[in-house]
């Protein structure tokens, strides 16, 4: 079904406001660039959740009839620890941290490493494949020629550790912003005393020991100069939409869009689209925090990945959201639920019910309002006056968008901690310590699942 007729409206964080989506060409196409990781070690949940989010974007566009081109870049090499230009390589502190010899050689094998691992979680939260992944390694010759294109514009200077942007002569730099500016974050990126301008940022650093010959020396390209050289290589130098993390906002696509459009003379993207924090006992979850909770981890507490895309898809792209293991037994238990069903009901020979379906494309063409999305399903579920193959039917429609695997439900093992209860509830019941076994179900049903005594011990089921 083509949701065209069915307006799509965006919250554009350039205009600050929601939007009707137009695309830059009338022939039904859409270019996507999608911030990607830096592949120095594994992605935590946090991480993940601008991929599923840019995930269900794409399916959003494709069910409005859109053919979209999508690219997640990989960062293997130039992204510095510090925004302010300052700090060692990210890759290069992962060769330390793993013990891998610091070298170029070195830095390829700890990328290809983990950019494995970040495509392994890609598949296991059922994320469609990009167009491509490219790497920012594999694009140095042409990071040089747009730095060299700024240097005859005259948008460069030198310092002694590098080739630095000169902000000043850009007239609407910090547009994406708002040209606000955060003043402790501003006296981080201060640090080399020879740069003009505190928000002036590095399109290459020099680096004796480790990097490419340029005209300028020998080093790395900047974090921004490589994604602004992927995405024009891969979907020119003006395309349609521009995602990723808010933390993304200030520095890294205000410097992108600042580089992209010096060179160019085009507005960089129509739309840019971030998705906010998940945070863990109020905090953000971050690799410098040490609060890092990776998608293996899920794994091996017993929870299926597509709990945590379903946990995700029950709050707004653009809120906040705070993690627990309570939280995720509840979208647990909820896909369980709704894996049962399309288990318990094969025939999928109904036909999708237009009503449902238009308030399910509503929910997602509002600014991709998935927990009102969700809804529709349950609303649908719950309904006696719709025979049972036609909410099949819908149910594999909606989740072309939603991405649940539906179509193929697998079985959902019960969480490591549910079962660790269950049968401290069953000692307690041995020892006839009623009380202790009654306190126990309680904290199994609080997770959402239910203990049934049965001859040969016990059975855990999902709360009806």
């Amino acid at each position: 079904m083509n949701a065209r007729d069915n307006q799509l409206t965006l919250y554009n964080t350039m205009s600050r406001s929601m939007e009707a989506f137009e695309p830059l060409t009338d022939d039904g196409s859409v270019r996507m660039y999608n911030c990607g990781p830096t592949v120095y070690n594994y992605q935590h949940i946090g991480n993940l959740r601008s991929y599923v989010f840019a995930d269900i974007l794409r399916r959003t566009l494709e069910a409005n009839g859109y053919a979209v081109t999508q690219i997640i870049n990989i960062t293997d090499v130039g992204h510095l620890v510090s925004d302010g230009d300052t700090g060692q390589d990210k890759m290069t502190k992962g060769l330390h941290r793993e013990g891998l010899p610091i070298t170029l050689d070195g830095m390829v094998q700890l990328g290809e490493k983990y950019t494995e691992v970040f495509k392994d979680d890609l598949k296991k939260l059922n994320i469609k494949k990009p167009e491509a992944f490219p790497k920012a390694s594999d694009y140095i010759k042409e990071d040089i020629a747009l730095v060299e294109i700024l240097e005859t514009k005259g948008f460069t200077y030198n310092t002694d550790d590098g080739i630095y942007f000169d902000t000043s002569k850009l007239k609407d730099y910090g547009k994406l912003t708002g040209n606000q500016v955060d003043d402790e974050q501003l006296q981080q990126r201060v640090q080399n005393e020879q740069k003009r301008n505190a928000r002036d940022f590095a399109l290459w650093k020099f680096d004796n020991k480790l990097g490419w010959n340029s005209p300028w020396g020998q080093g790395f390209p900047g974090w921004h100069i490589e994604c602004s050289v992927m995405s024009m290589q891969h979907l020119g130098e003006a395309f349609d939409i521009h995602t990723g993390g808010i933390d993304h906002i200030n520095v890294h696509h205000t410097n992108e869009i600042a580089q992209s459009e010096a060179a160019t003379g085009k507005e960089m993207a129509r739309y840019w689209l971030h998705n906010d924090h998940i945070s863990i006992d109020g905090e953000k979850i971050s690799k410098s925090l040490g609060n890092t909770v990776h998608l293996n981890e899920l794994v091996d507490q017993g929870y299926d990945p597509l709990s945590y895309r379903y946990l995700l898809l029950s709050a707004r792209y653009r809120t906040k959201m705070s993690f627990t293991w309570e939280s995720l037994d509840s979208a647990q238990n909820a896909l369980q639920r709704l894996y049962k069903f399309m288990r318990d009901h094969s025939d999928n020979s109904g036909h999708i019910i237009a009503s449902y379906y238009d308030d399910f494309i509503s929910a997602m063409n509002d600014d991709l309002n998935t927990p009102e999305a969700l809804s529709v399903i349950w609303k649908l579920l719950d309904d006696k006056e719709v025979n049972t193959t036609d909410k099949v039917s819908t149910i594999l429609e909606i989740d072309k968008i939603l991405g649940l695997s539906l179509s193929s439900p697998p079985n959902i093992n019960v969480p490591t901690q549910v079962e660790k209860l269950a049968e401290e509830r069953e000692e307690a019941r041995q020892a006839n310590d009623y009380q202790l076994a009654d306190e126990l179900r309680e904290k199994i049903e609080e997770r959402g699942w239910q203990v049934n005594d049965t001859d040969d011990g016990f059975a855990i089921t999902p709360l009806k």
